[in-house]
């Protein structure tokens, strides 16, 4: 069954003294659908009854800011200090299935098969232990997230930086535009793409009425840049340009 994320609904919090300290814990499952402080947090006391998000699916992915705005309206004080986006809440079966009771490392994996060119989603991925890590193993699920699979990915394998890459937006062949901004300077032609490329990503063009082969910079579909607004898209973390 297909994970889904609940997002946490982020409400303003007033002032207040300090809480009662807990711990998140290191892997939260849930048994009945309905995640709890007692199911996050270590040391919840009489506040770990208070529920902050439903579970329809296997597993859950909550906004890391909304549960510790959730625990301080409640009493109880998690300063995230290791700094989590995301906290991942399994399903007493899938933690078991999963093995998180074995293994020595936490790893990120697939939380179901992917396709070739498909977008990862924050549901696609859980962690999980395993006896080793892959060398280049992202440890930020952020890294991830909005690229596309470079070839098919196993449910349950882990996650590595080279199974990814920027979804691609121009294709070998076709005609696109390349766009130069600069200084109030607005100018545009057309051209050939002599190469395929994802988002971020140069690739080199063929003018149509020059015939004479630029670098560019893949924007969006069928669009491209050069100067500094392609400086800009490089300078650009994967990850932020890829949900661009």
């Amino acid at each position: 069954m297909k994970r889904l994320v609940i997002l946490l609904a982020a409400l303003v919090a007033t002032p207040a003294l300090a809480g009662q300290p807990v711990t998140l814990k290191a892997n939260p499952v849930d048994a009945d659908g309905v995640i709890t402080l007692g199911d996050l947090f270590e040391g919840a006391g009489a506040a770990g009854k208070i529920a902050v998000a439903a579970k329809p699916g296997a597993s859950a992915i909550l906004d890391a800011a909304a549960v510790q705005a959730a625990a301080g309206r409640a009493g109880l004080d998690w300063p995230n200090a290791q700094g989590f986006r995301r906290i991942v809440v399994r399903s007493a079966a899938e933690a078991s299935a999963a093995g998180v009771a074995r293994g020595n490392v936490e790893v990120l994996t697939y939380a179901r098969s992917l396709t070739a060119g498909e977008i990862v989603q924050a549901q696609d991925l859980v962690w999980a232990k395993a006896a080793a890590a892959p060398n280049d193993a992202p440890g930020d699920a952020e890294a991830i997230i909005g690229l596309a699979a470079r070839r098919p990915l196993r449910a349950g394998a882990a996650v590595s930086a080279r199974d990814v890459s920027a979804p691609q937006v121009i294709k070998a062949g076709e005609l696109v535009t390349v766009a130069y901004e600069d200084g109030g300077i607005s100018l545009a032609l057309q051209g050939k793409a002599m190469a395929s490329a994802g988002l971020g990503e140069s690739f080199a063009v063929q003018n149509t009425a020059s015939k004479k082969i630029i670098q560019a910079v893949a924007s969006g579909p069928g669009q491209a840049v050069v100067g500094p607004a392609a400086d800009q898209l490089k300078a650009l973390p994967r990850t932020q340009y890829a949900l661009r």
